[in-house]
C-alpha cells in the first residue's frame, strides 16, 4: 500500500510505487498526446543517457528519451519568454533538457533523436514543457554521430 505521499502507478516496464515528488506535470501535454498531463522519469541502467518518459495517465504510453548532451555539445534550445515563465525558470541551466529517440527494431545503428521539439523541465518547480525548435539545424531525425547537419 503507498503511503500518503506516495502514488502506486501502472507502467511499461510493471508496477511501481512513486513518491510524489517525482511527478511532472506538463501543462500543454506533449506533441501527439495533448490529452496526457502526468509523467515520470525512469531511468533503465545506471549510466545509460536513456530514460522513460512515462504517462502516468495512461501506463501504455511510454517515450524513450535521452540526454542530447550525451551525443552532441553544440545543441542549443531556445526557450521563448512565454515558456520560461510558465516552467519558471531563469536559465537554461535550471532546466533538463530532454529529447525523444526513435531505436528501430533489430535495427540500433539507425537510432535516431528528435532535436526539433526538445521536452524541457524544471525539476524542482515538476514542470515540463516540449518546445519546438525552428533551427534548421536540429532536425527531427538527428543520427547521433552524424557529421555536417542538415
Amino acid at each position: 500500500m503507498a503511503k500518503k505521499d506516495e502514488r502506486i502507478v501502472e507502467t511499461r516496464l510493471g508496477t511501481m510505487t512513486l513518491p510524489e515528488e517525482r511527478v511532472l506535470t506538463f501543462p500543454r501535454g506533449l506533441i501527439g498526446f495533448m490529452g496526457y498531463r502526468e509523467f515520470t522519469l525512469i531511468q533503465l541502467r545506471e549510466e545509460s543517457p536513456f530514460l522513460v518518459l512515462q504517462s502516468l495517465d495512461d501506463p501504455k504510453l511510454g517515450l524513450l528519451v535521452a540526454d542530447p548532451y550525451s551525443f552532441m555539445t553544440d545543441y542549443e534550445v531556445v526557450i521563448g519568454e512565454a515558456d520560461r515563465r510558465l516552467l519558471d525558470i531563469e536559465t537554461r541551466e535550471q532546466a533538463l533538457v530532454l529529447v525523444t529517440v526513435t531505436i528501430p527494431q533489430g535495427m540500433p545503428e539507425r537510432t535516431t533523436l528528435n532535436l526539433s521539439g526538445p521536452i524541457v523541465i524544471n525539476n524542482v518547480a515538476r514542470i515540463g514543457l516540449q518546445i519546438p525548435q525552428t533551427d534548421s539545424r536540429y532536425p527531427a531525425h538527428y543520427t547521433p554521430g552524424m557529421t555536417g547537419r542538415k
